[in-house]
């Protein structure tokens, strides 16, 4: 039974990898934080992201359906602004859930003491 509970223990399938990468893992932080959404500007500057790349991971999360995106003008000049979905606020906050599971399974092995003997590899 302990084998069974214990197999695959490490694979945490909950990484969703349209959120890990580094840089869409910082614009759903910054736009949970802003729950009314955030212009491209903003993004750009809190995330520190070039224009092309913002608009490469702006366009991944939103065909995931994680953000929308609104376009338009502001004083005669092109405005974006994002918004995270709740389906991005549900899938953004199960992703965390992950992460501290994998804290708490880290601090836990962390805190066993080593064995004495390193054990003999299997041949």
């Amino acid at each position: 039974m302990t084998e069974d509970r214990n197999r695959a223990r490490f694979s945490y399938d909950g990484l969703e990898r349209t959120i890990h990468e580094k840089a869409r893992l910082g614009l759903l932080t910054s736009l949970v934080s802003h729950p009314k959404g955030l212009s491209f500007v903003d993004l750009k500057r809190l995330c520190d992201l070039t224009d092309g790349n913002l608009s490469r991971h702006i366009k991944v999360l939103q065909d995931a359906g994680l953000v929308t995106v609104e376009k338009g003008y502001e004083n005669n000049r092109p405005h974006t602004h994002c918004t995270i979905t709740a389906e991005g606020q549900k899938q953004f906050f199960d992703y965390l859930a992950v992460l501290e599971q994998i804290v708490k399974d880290a601090t836990q092995d962390a805190a066993r003491p080593a064995p004495a003997t390193p054990p003999k590899p299997v041949v």
